[in-house]
């Protein structure tokens, strides 16, 4: 044998041995690969789940904001309405009081009625009061933002631009004007 076959002899079985030992590498490495796969799938299937129960609970969540806001905006004047009812049981009240008056004692049951009157007045104003609804000023300079000239009068009395008299009372809520006060204001 020469020299060279010699070591052609010598290098095929290293070679053998050499390809033997990467063939177990390659398969195990193969076997993590696959595992590593099937674990990031894992992860992705529950990552896609939480992000699908995320979204339906956000859409449940924005359905219930929804009608909790129909409702609030549906039954927000629920209280000023329970509080008037109370006024609307002084009226009836006194409706039936003016069936029982004695037309022989009118004077007494004119003050009677009288009396009643105020008191269902105050009871209505202290209500408005009570759901922000005041009386708009109207004593001194004319203020455009909450009153309402109608007319101008010849005032002695009175600088140019004041108000000289209300003809209707003007209200507000909070500070939002819900009626201009009608006034007439001097020249």
């Amino acid at each position: 044998m020469s020299k060279k076959q010699h070591t052609k002899e010598e290098k095929a079985p290293q070679n053998e041995a050499h390809e033997e030992s990467t063939q177990p590498e390659s398969e195990g490495t193969d076997d993590t690969c696959a595992q590593e796969l099937e674990e990031a799938r894992a992860a992705l299937a529950e990552a896609e789940e939480k992000v699908l129960r995320l979204h339906a609970d956000f859409e449940n969540s924005k359905k219930r904001l929804e009608k909790d806001k129909a409702n609030a905006v549906a039954f927000a004047n629920e209280s000023f309405a329970s509080d008037m009812l109370s006024i609307l049981d002084s009226f009836e009240s006194a409706f039936k009081s003016m069936e029982q008056i004695d037309p022989e004692d009118a004077a007494a049951a004119i003050e009677k009625i009288k009396e009643g009157m105020e008191l269902t007045y105050n009871q209505t104003l202290n209500v408005l009061k009570k759901h922000g609804v005041e009386e708009v000023p109207h004593e001194g300079a004319f203020d455009p933002e909450v009153h309402q000239a109608i007319m101008q009068v010849e005032s002695d009395e009175h600088d140019s631009g004041q108000i000289v008299q209300v003809m209707q009372k003007g209200y507000k809520m909070k500070d939002r004007t819900l009626r201009p006060a009608m006034v007439s204001t001097s020249k």
